[in-house]
């Protein structure tokens, strides 16, 4: 028995209709290059709707392409220009979106119902730290066997932890109990850049 081989598909991500693929009768032609356009057209050619055999034409005169921009216009909003560059700078300006759109990081810190005084100041430092970067923190209280019984030990440790670091970021919410864990997230607070 032959195995049977998989199509894959080479379209485009960004694949719209151009030329000859564009099937209604009119479009509405806009774009920079209508200065360009109506020379080879031998008249004015405005921001306006036109047929779209005619536009074809005016576009393969230029050796560029109609491209349907918005085909779910009423008509479908065309632009004469070069596509393969067309499709270039759109998948330029994605990837520099993608680099920019920050990542964000998580750090967690752990207490135990009875931490000391040194050992939370410690931990406080470390938070500071972690949210003039620019990260969340992740503050839990840890309840292991029968230190369950002292919830309101963590919530006050965790309160008292919120309470320091106002100035650096803010709570999302209150601290809730997951499970064995009282847990509270806490975003870092916007820096203006000068």
């Amino acid at each position: 028995m032959a195995k049977r081989r998989r199509v894959v598909s080479r379209e485009p991500k960004f694949s719209l209709r151009i030329n000859n693929q564009i099937r209604v009768p009119r479009v509405r032609l806009v774009g920079d290059n209508l200065d360009a356009v109506s020379e080879v057209a031998g008249k004015e050619i405005t921001p306006d709707i036109y047929y779209t055999n005619k536009a074809v034409q005016w576009a393969e005169a230029l050796d560029l392409d109609l491209v349907e921009i918005s085909p779910k216009a009423d008509p479908p909003v065309c632009k004469i220009i070069d596509y393969k560059k067309f499709l270039y700078d759109k998948k330029k300006k994605e990837k520099e979106l993608k680099a920019k759109s920050a990542k964000t990081v998580i750090k967690e810190i752990r207490f135990g119902p009875n931490t000391d005084d040194h050992d939370f100041d410690f931990k406080l430092r470390h938070a500071k730290k972690f949210l003039e970067e620019g990260a969340k923190v992740k503050a839990y209280v840890q309840f292991r066997g029968r230190a369950i019984v002292f919830k309101d030990r963590g919530e006050l440790l965790l309160l008292k932890f919120l309470k320091e670091l106002e100035e650096y970021g803010a709570a999302e919410a209150l601290p809730k109990m997951e499970g064995r864990r009282m847990i509270v997230m806490i975003s870092p607070k916007k820096i203006k850049k000068k």
